[in-house]
Formats: structure tokens, sequence, C-alpha cells
């Protein structure tokens, strides 16, 4: 299992701090010390899961095709007004991260970077209706030869910590990484209206793995 480099930093401090309270437990509250140090694995195990990063190919490249740019499940199907880049209908496809998701944010398609932008904001729950343009959030445009579409990192009540690798003219590949939302939250797709919709409200995907919609 690879580890994403987010978490190092964190994964360290979290190993050295459990060390150090067992070890004083043992030594003052040795009673306590097995339950504490069953307690310490499995808190440990789901910081180590929260920074898991598979390896995955996408299964065909497709200038049309647009996968899941996250782990999650899809929680919002419906056109809307897209204010920022836009500025017209799209239709909205978002993707919420529990905190057992892999939260590897990937490029849904291939093609240049037209427009980044990082915008301090709330932290309203994901599922909040406002939470797409109050939040704290990225904003991503990528074009290629067939198609446009902006994908949204939103931050949430609990995930505060958005990173995104990218800037206006960079040039990314289908499935390539792109950013990391440290425990969870939601990643909104804005596309065209014509797009058939590959999923539906509910269901689970993974990036990389699910196509989301295709754009004839």
């Amino acid at each position: 299992m690879y580890i994403h480099r987010e978490g190092y930093l964190i994964i360290l401090l979290a190993a050295l701090g459990l060390g150090v309270i067992n070890t004083v437990c043992a030594i003052y509250l040795s009673v306590l010390q097995p339950w504490l140090g069953i307690a310490s694995l499995v808190f440990f195990g789901l910081i180590v899961q929260f920074f898991r990063n598979p390896k995955r190919t996408i299964p065909t490249v497709g200038e049309g095709t647009v996968y899941a740019p996250a782990d999650g499940q899809v929680v919002v199907i419906e056109e809307v007004e897209e204010p920022e880049y836009f500025q017209e209908k799209r239709l909205q496809i978002s993707i919420f991260m529990s905190p057992l998701n892999v939260h590897v944010n990937r490029a849904a398609i291939g093609g240049t970077v037209q427009y980044a932008k990082y915008h301090p904001g709330k932290y309203l729950v994901a599922w909040h209706p406002k939470s797409s343009t109050e939040n704290e959030r990225t904003t991503m445009v990528i074009k290629n030869a067939k198609v446009e579409i902006l994908l949204r990192q939103i931050a949430g009540a609990v995930a505060r910590r958005i990173k995104y690798y990218v800037q206006e003219g960079q040039v990314l590949e289908q499935g390539e990484e792109f950013g990391f939302i440290k425990f969870g939250s939601r990643v909104d797709l804005f596309l065209p209206l014509g797009a058939e919709v590959k999923v539906s409200i509910g269901q689970k995907v993974k990036g990389n793995v699910d196509v989301i919609a295709v754009i004839r």
C-alpha cells in the first residue's frame, strides 16, 4: 500500500505521540496499558488509511469520457447555474468523500488547465446546498479538443486542508493526480448539459475506475 506524501508528517507525529502516551501509561498506569495499546493501534490504523494512495490506471483513455475524480458517493446530479467560470447552466455531479474513502483527487479528463483558483471560505457540512459557493474551495477548469469541464474541491466541517498541485497552462493526463483533501469532503464536476450520465444518486464510485459521464 502506498502512502500519500500529505500524510508523512501527520503519520510520524501520530506515531511519536502515541508512543509517548503508551510509554507513560506503561510506567504509571500499567493496568490500562493493554486497552490503551489496542485503542492506539486502531487509531493509528485509521490515520494511515486516511492517507493511502492506491495506484490506478485509466482503463480506456478518451477525450469525451469523464472518469470519477475521487472515491466516494454520488450525492448530486442536477442542472445548475455555474457562476464562477462558465456563467451559464451546467450539469453538476458531486461526489462526497467520507473519512474512510481515498482522498486523492484525479483529473477526470486529460487536457490543459484553463483556470485554477483557491477561495478561502466557510466550513459548512459538505452536503449543505451553499457549500459549493461559500466553503473553502478550489476551482480548476480542464479543456481538451472535445470538452471543457470544471472540477471543484470543497472543504467541509471536518476537512479543512485542501491541497492542489496545478497551475494555469499546465497539461494534465487523464487520471493524473491534481490534489488532495485531508479527511474527506466533496468534489463537484460541472459538465456540458448534453453529457450522458453513467452514474446515479447514491452510487459509490472510485477515481480512475468508474466513468461518470460520456460527452459525444
